[in-house]
């Protein structure tokens, strides 16, 4: 029997990444190349200041590449449109939205903008696409509620749902979790990780979370200042690579525990 031939859905070849004006190019990262393969959560993990907003800016291109390539489902990044890339890729950033009297219904039907006619007018179809957003992220009972009466917790259900209903087969997510405290983080986690499973789409988020990521995410992208790795949570622990993305005299890596730790 032939075996199926993977999807990848996002994939960089020889992509550098940083920023550039007239007197000069800063590079934070060089040469990135990997393919990622549709219905992964995917913990990009990395210490302050290492770069992995500029990656997740570049890849959801709010921000110009250095040099190298992106692909979406084999289509080079550079070609599609906004208006393509709004069907293809979903992006939650930590940005807090303005306070208003937007319901939580609301929020999550402006996920069907890329779709709607020039009225604005919700079809059938929308209509459908909001209401499993809502139920796959549970917050139908907060529909009524207006945002700025919402906790940073709900509100961040709320931004996910906004991005299911945009139905991409690829999410974003840029530190979901970096304003909420312990039992909201892994209700965001585990959130995330129900909706890979429930819908196979690609999920791929920025986070300081380390155990959480080790627990919960399908593969790691570590950056460190020289190296950028791929893989599987076994095959970094195996490769001893989750050892170098943190100062050793501060924080080590248990490979028993799978768990990072402070040194003693």
């Amino acid at each position: 029997m032939t075996k199926n031939k993977q999807h990848i859905v996002l994939q960089t070849k020889n992509l550098s990444i940083g920023y550039s004006n007239k007197q000069e190019v800063n590079f934070i990262a060089k040469n990135l190349s990997f393919a990622l393969e549709k219905g992964k959560l995917i913990c990009l993990l990395g210490r302050n200041g290492i770069g992995k907003s500029t990656l997740l800016r570049t890849l959801s291109k709010t921000q110009n590449t250095l040099s190298g390539d992106i692909l979406i489902d084999g289509e080079n990044l550079s070609n599609i449109s906004s208006s393509e890339l709004s069907k293809k890729m979903s992006l939650v950033l930590t940005e807090k939205i303005p306070e208003s009297q937007l319901s939580v219904y609301d929020i999550v039907a402006l996920g069907r903008q890329p779709y709607t006619n020039w009225l604005g007018r919700l079809s059938k179809e929308d209509l459908i696409r909001i209401d499993k957003a809502i139920e796959l992220v549970d917050i139908k009972d907060i529909c009524d509620k207006k945002n700025h009466a919402l906790s940073d917790g709900q509100l961040q259900k709320v931004m996910i749902a906004r991005a299911l209903a945009q139905d991409t087969d690829i999410i974003i997510l840029d530190e979901p979790t970096a304003h909420l405290d312990l039992h909201h983080k892994i209700e965001v986690f585990k959130t995330l990780q129900h909706l890979v499973h429930k819908t196979d789409k690609t999920i791929i988020l920025s986070t300081h979370e380390v155990n959480l990521a080790l627990q919960l995410a399908d593969e790691l992208w570590l950056m460190t200042e020289n190296k950028f790795t791929t893989g599987t949570i076994e095959n970094l622990i195996k490769s001893k690579e989750l050892e170098t993305i943190f100062p050793e005299n501060q924080i080590v890596f248990n490979p028993g525990l799978k768990q990072f730790t402070l040194k003693k």
